[in-house]
């Protein structure tokens, strides 16, 4: 009898060290996949974008992957990603396979970070319009504009100043959804918008849940300059430990 319980008593043990071991792969470690496929205007910023990402995350422990083949769409390989980075994509850069295997991975509890042209993209797939929060609609010349910091207690707004101002390239959106958490609005009155404006409040930075998963993204990041801010860094960084469910 004895003999029996013990076997009892390992087999529970094993099984608990499954569901340990398990819980931890679920996790999905320190790892994120870098997407830069472009259908569309391609960013001369992708290439500084790219590598700044790779900087942050060897500085954090964190690997990091880069792509523009779409095939690395897939069940079996983006399971071993915390989150995936759509960096500047544009166009319609993912087919009806690629973007199903897309869906389970978010609904599966994973992460997305959209920067910049990322809203220039897939307007054919509603859900990727959602899980990004808009849709690009235009823009003015690049120039120098005030943002707006309204939480500062969010990992990619932690450290910035009320007021940030900076040069960019200033999106407007359409298809713009309620459902987000906006972090940052860009100020029109602190610049020439032109007839590429939203009116006020217009959101340039936000995060949400979204269909199981994580979801941030920022309207900043079109000139090759921002990848070598700090303040900048630290904001697309803060984005992605959320995302990676940090």
């Amino acid at each position: 009898m004895k003999h029996i319980k013990m076997i009892g008593a390992l087999v529970i043990m094993c099984i608990s060290g499954q569901v340990l071991f398990f819980g931890h792969a679920h996790a999905q470690g320190n790892k994120i996949l870098v997407f830069s496929k472009t259908a569309g205007f391609h960013h001369g910023s992708i290439k500084q974008g790219v590598a700044a990402i790779q900087q942050l995350g060897s500085e954090h422990g964190v690997a990091v992957d880069t792509t523009i083949d779409a095939a690395k769409f897939t069940d079996a390989n983006l399971k071993q990603y915390a989150a995936v980075i759509f960096l500047s994509t544009t166009g319609d850069v993912l087919d009806d396979a690629q973007q199903q295997a897309f869906e389970r991975y978010i609904q599966a509890g994973n992460g997305y970070v959209g920067i910049h042209a990322a809203a220039d993209c897939e307007y054919d797939w509603p859900w990727y319009g959602k899980l990004s929060g808009a849709y690009f609609a235009g823009h003015p010349a690049p120039q120098e504009a005030v943002l707006d910091v309204l939480d500062k207690d969010f990992p990619a707004t932690q450290g910035l100043p009320s007021k940030w101002k900076r040069q960019d390239e200033w999106y407007r959106f359409r298809q713009f959804s309620r459902e987000v958490k906006v972090l940052i609005n860009l100020d029109e009155n602190s610049y020439d918008p032109a007839e590429q404006g939203m009116g006020n409040p217009h959101p340039i930075s936000w995060y949400h849940a979204y269909d199981g998963g994580r979801a941030f993204y920022t309207g900043l990041g079109h000139t090759e300059e921002s990848f070598s801010e700090p303040l900048f860094l630290r904001h697309i960084w803060g984005g992605i430990t959320y995302a990676m469910g940090h």
